[in-house]
């Protein structure tokens, strides 16, 4: 499937929730996620998709689901599409490679992110205030300089089309409770630490990502994707450095294009050029392979 998953192209099958990548059906005692070639940006979904990303985003969340499930586990049952119910077996073409059969977990309502070098809304903050998320931080940071810890930075989880909202580990708290904060503080910043040290190992630094987690038979697992260039920063290690915007593997090209047509970043989001959208899934392809190597490439 070339393009986006169209809103009724399962019509047969019940869907529950449209994210701005992900749509999810319920299969009774699972979910179907899957992950079509839609592209956001500044939490708006754009017109046109990019061939294959959703592909390249299933690959390498199952990748990393691997790898750290000696940490935490997942919500992943299969993506073996064999393995599904029935009522999937007349779209596997359109399935394969780009979606899971997952637990049906109730997720928290923050997202979790780990920040080991400071970028984006982060970098922002830092601007106004010298803290990130009420952590104050040294006065003579330049952009995208590394932080002597990550940080742990929550924020909320709003509708497609708003944007989350950064908010202190006091307010995650108090939206799922101190017990639940500390653990997914801890969490995120174990899982953070070991996929950094295992990125640079392959020549990407991931400057910052962001987790979410759910509640499974009383039991706190790793769910949706995971460390995705969606969800992530990966900059290539050998072109690093700090004092500006770094290049990125991910939608960067899509990012620095909007910016530069001076879109006010309200919906409807403005039509993408045929090299922005070539450019972007080469580099969300290149990533995967950097990462999990030839057989996850798609």
């Amino acid at each position: 499937m070339s393009d986006a998953v169209k809103e009724t192209f399962f019509k047969d099958l019940k869907l529950v929730n449209r994210g701005k990548v992900r749509d999810l059906y319920d299969l009774g005692e699972s979910i179907l996620m899957v992950a079509t070639d839609r592209i956001s940006a500044f939490d708006v979904i754009l017109p046109e998709p990019v061939p294959g990303k959703g592909k390249v985003l299933t690959q390498l969340s199952l990748f990393w689901f691997d790898f750290l499930k000696d940490i935490v586990p997942n919500h992943l049952i299969s993506a073996n599409v064999e393995d599904y119910p029935e009522e999937c077996q007349k779209y596997k073409k359109e399935l394969e490679g780009r979606s899971m059969l997952v637990k049906k977990a109730e997720p928290f309502p923050v997202e979790c992110v780990a920040r080991g070098y400071i970028s984006g809304s982060g970098w922002k903050s830092y601007l106004k205030t010298k803290e990130v998320c009420g952590i104050r931080l040294p006065d003579n940071l330049k952009e995208s300089d590394k932080l002597d810890e990550p940080l742990y930075t929550p924020s909320t989880k709003e509708e497609v089309g708003t944007h989350d909202i950064n908010i202190s580990f006091e307010e995650s708290a108090a939206l799922i409770g101190k017990e639940n904060a500390e653990k997914l503080k801890v969490l995120t910043l174990e899982i953070y630490k070991k996929a950094s040290e295992y990125a640079r190992t392959k020549g990407i630094i991931i400057a910052d990502t962001k987790f979410e987690f759910g509640l499974y038979n009383g039991e706190i697992i790793l769910i949706d994707e995971v460390l995705t260039p969606d969800s992530s920063r990966f900059w290539p290690e050998d072109q690093y450095a700090p004092g500006g915007s770094q290049p990125s593997f991910d939608k960067q090209f899509v990012r620095d294009y909007l910016e530069e047509i001076n879109w006010d970043k309200t919906p409807p989001a403005p039509s993408l050029p045929e090299d922005v959208i070539s450019k972007t899934g080469d580099k969300y392809k290149e990533a995967l392979v950097k990462i999990a190597g030839e057989k996850y490439a798609v």
